[in-house]
């Protein structure tokens, strides 16, 4: 399901900032090489997320789900000096790829990839966290927003992708684990007095959950 008109999603994309020569790249090899490339945020969700890391400034961001990695190094660009971005992935078979774009990139050194379970690894993390952003397996997105909540920064951030669907979250005929697990959460978060939310239809469904 497409949200907005492709012609003012290209519009958009031309009145803002462009990809680096890298992100460019990135996207080019991720749709030759890797199954399920649309998997990856994109120029305007990667300039989204890249704003909001720049108005935060954070010193520690945790990505939940790497994938090919052009999430994490739109949100490194926002990092404060001598900062550090923790991303975690489950696909080993992706790690060699990955890290080679990560190894190019001016924030090379600031990235913490590990190849983990995120619901195993995240109790190990110590806080505060400043912002976190989630795109990994939706019928666990509940329980990672469990684990990172406590760890959270007084007025941080958690986004969380992909939590419209494809407009999946609206159709009441779709019943399979995914859209229901994303129903529960959208749910959940919606009601929890501890956050501010706000869901924005960006790409596939954006909600940036703001704790208090």
């Amino acid at each position: 399901m497409e949200f907005i008109d492709e012609g003012i999603e290209e519009y958009a994309r031309l009145h803002s900032e462009p990809e680096n020569d890298l992100l460019k790249e990135l996207v080019r090899e991720t749709h030759a090489m890797v199954l399920q490339p649309r998997m990856l945020s994109g120029h305007l969700q990667g300039r989204f997320l890249s704003f909001i890391a720049k108005v935060y400034q954070p010193s520690l961001i945790l990505e939940i789900g790497t994938y090919t990695g052009y999430s994490a190094l739109c949100l490194a660009e926002g990092l404060q000096q001598g900062g550090r971005l923790i991303t975690i992935d489950v696909n080993e078979e992706l790690e060699s790829f990955t890290r080679s774009f990560f190894d190019r990139s001016p924030f090379k050194d600031q990235f913490d990839y590990r190849i983990k379970d995120a619901a195993v690894e995240i109790p190990f993390i110590a806080g505060p966290i400043d912002l976190v952003f989630i795109d990994a397996d939706k019928r666990n997105y509940a329980l990672y927003f469990d684990l990172v909540i406590d760890k959270m920064k007084p007025g941080g951030l958690i986004l969380v992708d992909n939590v419209l669907w494809s407009g999946k979250i609206i159709d009441e005929a779709a019943k399979d684990k995914s859209t229901e697990a994303l129903r529960d959460f959208n749910s959940k978060v919606a009601s929890d007095s501890r956050i501010e939310p706000l869901l924005l239809p960006i790409r596939d469904g954006l909600f940036l959950l703001r704790v208090l």
